[in-house]
């Protein structure tokens, strides 16, 4: 990783960490179901993903995992570990529409750069939802029946109460992902003509995608 990229990374994790709730109060409480909040971290990491790499995502994503372990846990001491699960399956999909979409574009213009297509944008928005909702709702169906600290079995989680939860969960995880990645792919747009990237990056045609 050169400095530029080292940079950026610590940058992006840096205001990843500031946004949570704990320093900005930043969070709106989901209506429908206690535990769940709309929040503004998740922002930064889809940004780091765009404009540096994926592995670049995965890695904020975990410093950022390893701070909320911290200060902001949640109800449950793992309430983190399910962020990070929910922030992972959000970027699979964009990574496949943004790998499919460089492909696609660059067989007409060498020298384009898909992050800057409202098309592909809204494209990977819908499947950054549909994968974070479908892979979310598996992992919630298996885990919340468990007992603490794994799962809410504690607080009457059978597993006919978490089928019943399993629709708001999934409107939750489907709305949050719907305002998060717009905002992050025109932030990253602007950072990209700011500072005048000129590192290799996930949406662009002249390099390889990087795994």
């Amino acid at each position: 990783m050169n400095t530029k990229k080292l940079t950026l990374t610590i940058v992006f994790a840096a205001i990843a960490i500031a946004l949570n709730p704990t320093f900005t109060h930043i969070s709106l409480n989901f209506p429908l179901a206690n535990g769940l909040i709309y929040q503004v971290w998740e922002i930064p990491i889809v940004i780091a993903f765009l404009i540096i790499s994926p592995i670049t995502g995965i890695a904020v994503s975990l410093v950022n995992t390893a701070v909320l372990f911290a200060i902001f846990p949640g109800i449950l001491p793992t309430g983190p570990a399910y962020n990070l699960a929910a922030t992972l399956s959000m970027q699979i999909g964009i990574y496949a529409i943004v790998a499919i979409g460089k492909r696609i574009a660059c067989k007409n213009n060498p020298d384009a750069n898909i992050l800057f297509s409202i098309k592909w944008a809204t494209i990977a928005t819908a499947t950054g939802i549909l994968t974070r909702v479908v892979l979310m709702s598996v992992l919630l169906y298996f885990a919340l029946p468990q007992p603490a600290p794994i799962g809410f079995a504690s607080f009457g989680f059978d597993q006919a109460v978490t089928n019943a939860y399993l629709p708001f969960a999934a409107f939750f995880n489907a709305t949050l992902a719907l305002y998060t990645i717009p905002i992050a792919w025109l932030i990253a747009q602007r950072v990209q003509k700011v500072l005048h990237l000129t590192m290799p990056q996930n949406a662009k045609c002249n390099v390889e995608i990087k795994k």
